[in-house]
């Protein structure tokens, strides 16, 4: 069964349909990908899983649940958590502050010392900046900081909404090394992502979404030697 199942899901925004019958699923532990152009829809899924948009049609299941219905609250309850696109931190706030608010479920709560830990080891330049003002951070130690408030909720399923948008290649690839760590420690993972290749070479799975629908999806690594598929799909 999988971890995170959404089937044949509509939505979008007003009278118009961004989303058409998707359908994809995580499996546990694994680190899922979904690439495709601008405008396409993907965060427009995130969005839906989370419950932040209502679904027109089709369900979303977590771990044998039905959670089409539930409020976005109730679901972060659960373990699903997002790291939205463009961060969203607070920024007046200080880094260390972010990560609390970050760690608001009594789970997450419990284990608050124990996964700041975690988090400052895996980004230490978090740990050296953790009294400083977010807003006064880089863009790549915003997303850095980003992904940890993620991981501060104790996350079951994490998505990530583009990881590395508007980051230098370094910075781009610490952050991708740090999915790996995370994947093998066994983390869910869906993430959404520009970099195909990067992402791609990193993923277990795959689907390529075009025009609000899936139209090819495989093991990442697959679709990433797939000559054809990397011109016609992923334009690389």
């Amino acid at each position: 069964m999988a971890f995170l199942e959404i089937r044949d899901l509509t939505s979008g925004y007003g009278e118009v349909q961004i989303l058409w019958g998707v359908t994809l699923s995580l499996e546990k532990g694994k680190l899922t990908t979904l690439v495709g152009s601008n405008g396409v829809g993907k965060t427009t899924l995130l969005r839906t899983v989370m419950g932040l948009l209502r679904p027109w049609q089709g369900s979303v299941s977590f771990a044998g649940r039905d959670i089409t219905r539930l409020a976005p609250h109730a679901r972060a309850k659960l373990g699903l958590v997002l790291v939205p696109e463009g961060r969203q931190l607070f920024t007046d706030m200080t880094v260390y502050e972010n990560l609390e608010m970050g760690a608001f479920t009594h789970r997450a709560r419990a284990s608050m010392k124990e996964n700041l830990d975690k988090v400052f080891t895996m980004f230490p330049r978090l740990a050296e900046r953790r009294q400083q003002l977010a807003g006064s951070l880089s863009g790549g130690e915003q997303q850095m900081l980003a992904v940890a408030r993620g991981l501060m909720a104790q996350p079951e399923i994490l998505l990530i909404d583009e990881l590395s948008l508007g980051l230098s290649p370094i910075l781009a690839l610490s952050l991708f090394e740090s999915l790996g760590t995370l994947k093998e420690e066994g983390l869910t993972m869906l993430l959404v992502e520009q970099n195909v290749a990067m992402a791609l070479a990193v993923s277990d799975y795959a689907y390529v979404l075009a025009e609000g629908r899936v139209h090819l999806e495989g093991p990442a690594r697959e679709l990433l030697r797939n000559g054809k598929i990397r011109r016609t799909y992923l334009g690389i």
